[in-house]
């Protein structure tokens, strides 16, 4: 019976990826724990506020490079080489653009007190090696071979943390820039391996044809999709940092980075399943939402489960932070519900994703985006770190809300077997 069950692909895969991101997730902690009490809240909370900026633009990076990967070689293997190869290219080009704009950004957004080279730093290693990494594992992803997608993952938490060893053991308490040459070098590093893995194991890219005009706004929706999701989860962050301080930006960061780690089962599920959504929901929207809704679910009944031992144990990471991060427990308390809006409205995406509706995806979260930054605006100042998990608990749900009506609407559709459009995507041009 475990063999068989083990033999399912779904199943496989997920279990890789929760290995995977289970080592990452300690691994991740001990990096955390070395870098937060090194830097101090008021040090890590530049670093946090740099890093959440980046992130905003970050998808666009790759201009949605590696979905298509996914979606088009989950269909048709023979098409990887052409992907891979636009994908890295696309990659380097369009991040050398952003680039620019971050480090033009930065002198508006970030506080003066924030190194340039700092956001310099930050931006290269994320916009150029992290894309690359993710895109190495969402070519492994596509061929649903996820232990090497789970390596990778692996890998860039080791690097890291190989890295914050090195620094700290140098410099007891480093300064933020210090930290910055470290974290674009170990970044850079796992950059590189994952390149050579993908090379050997999947074959070399292949650089064909550009993207047609369809396929450079379908990946323009998925970078969108990212970016909104990015903006309404981390920019409270960087916004916390020029609105309110930087010790509040510390405590609030370490926060959600404990929110993040309680999610890596759903993120693992999702991640497994997500090849499936592409072929599930050839048959429509309801055809894809069938298959989310047992998965669907299981996450939420982990979530809820989360959920309490958050508010539970909350008090255990000051403990383990030291006292700059006291008033870490009160904010991982007031973001406890998180978890469980997420794993609601992620697979309701990926629902409308697998689908066909990704502009629609893209649509509603960049307005849930855009209503995050405004009341930002006011709760944070008025607030400080508490309107910034006000802001993110409202938007989440707000989220739920619109994703599933969205889904319902569409759902009550008369069915439809898939658009010559939408077929003729995986083809060629």
């Amino acid at each position: 019976m475990r063999k068989s069950l083990f033999s399912r692909p779904l199943v496989r895969n997920t279990v890789w990826m929760l290995i995977g991101q289970g080592l990452r997730l300690v691994i991740q902690a001990l990096y955390f724990v070395e870098i937060a009490r090194s830097l101090g809240a008021t040090n890590y909370g530049a670093f946090i506020g740099v890093v959440a900026l980046v992130g905003v633009v970050f998808p666009f990076g790759s201009l949605g490079s590696g979905n298509l990967l996914i979606k088009n070689v989950a269909r048709d293997k023979a098409l990887f080489p052409a992907y891979w190869g636009r994908a890295l290219a696309t990659t380097a080009v369009t991040s050398s653009v952003l680039l620019a704009v971050v480090l033009l950004a930065s002198r508006f957004v970030l506080p003066q007190t924030i190194p340039f080279a700092l956001v310099l730093l930050v931006a290269g290693a994320d916009l150029f090696g992290l894309n690359v990494i993710t895109i190495c594992g969402q070519a492994f992803l596509a061929f649903e071979r996820l232990n090497w997608t789970a390596t990778i993952n692996v890998l860039i938490s080791t690097g890291r943390l190989v890295g914050a060893f090195v620094l700290i053991s140098v410099h007891s308490h480093p300064s933020t820039l210090e930290w910055g040459y470290l974290y674009f070098a170990s970044t850079a590093v796992v950059a590189s391996m994952a390149i050579v893995l993908v090379w050997t194991r999947l074959g070399r890219p292949c650089l064909g044809p550009p993207r047609s005009r369809s396929e450079m706004r379908e990946g323009f929706f998925f970078s969108t999709c990212l970016s909104a999701q990015t903006v309404y989860n981390d920019i409270d962050k960087t916004m916390l940092a020029r609105l309110g301080t930087l010790d509040a930006t510390g405590i609030y960061g370490a926060a959600y980075r404990v929110i993040d780690a309680s999610l890596v089962p759903v993120s693992a599920l999702l991640y497994s399943a997500y090849p499936n959504f592409f072929r599930a929901g050839t048959g429509g929207v309801s055809a894809s939402f069938r298959y989310a809704r047992p998965l669907l679910v299981r996450a939420l009944g982990y979530s809820t489960f989360v959920c309490a031992v958050l508010l539970i144990s909350a008090g255990v990471v000051p403990q383990i932070l030291g006292a700059d991060y006291a008033r870490t427990a009160e904010a991982i308390r007031w973001l406890a519900p998180l978890p469980i809006l997420r794993a609601v409205h992620y697979f309701l995406s990926d629902s409308l994703t697998g689908a066909g509706h990704q502009g629609l995806r893209a649509g509603i979260q960049a307005s849930i985006a855009i209503f995050n930054v405004l009341i930002n605006f006011w709760l944070i100042p008025a607030y400080s770190w508490r309107g910034a998990a006000w802001s993110s608990i409202g938007s989440d749900a707000l989220m739920v809300c619109t994703a599933g009506t969205a889904l319902y609407i569409l759902a009550r559709r008369p069915q439809t077997i898939v658009r010559d459009a939408m077929a003729g995507q995986i083809q060629l041009r």
